[in-house]
């Protein structure tokens, strides 16, 4: 899979670090309970099609950005500097 940096341009995936959904989780409150941390830090969606995420161009620029691709076809639809779309994330 390669990505297309918006800084460096396209890359192979290895150069980048997945972080998992792009999606900001609401953190529970310190006395939420062990089953609302379980859930927090453990159960993650797997959708099958077009997702969000965030990777790092770790051997790279080091920007942060948003990967839409699509986990069935392995399509990606595009990428985006995290510091552009941070507000539309939720």
């Amino acid at each position: 899979m390669r990505l297309d940096c918006p800084i460096c341009g396209s890359r192979d995936r290895r150069e980048f670090y997945y972080q998992g959904d792009a999606v900001l989780l609401e953190r529970p409150a310190p006395d939420a309970g062990a089953a609302a941390w379980d859930g927090y830090l453990h159960l993650r969606a797997n959708p099958a099609g077009e997702t969000r995420d965030l990777w790092l161009h770790e051997s790279g620029c080091g920007a942060w950005l948003v990967v839409t691709r699509n986990t069935v076809t392995h399509a990606v639809e595009s990428v985006e500097l995290a510091s552009r779309v941070k507000e539309g994330l939720r």
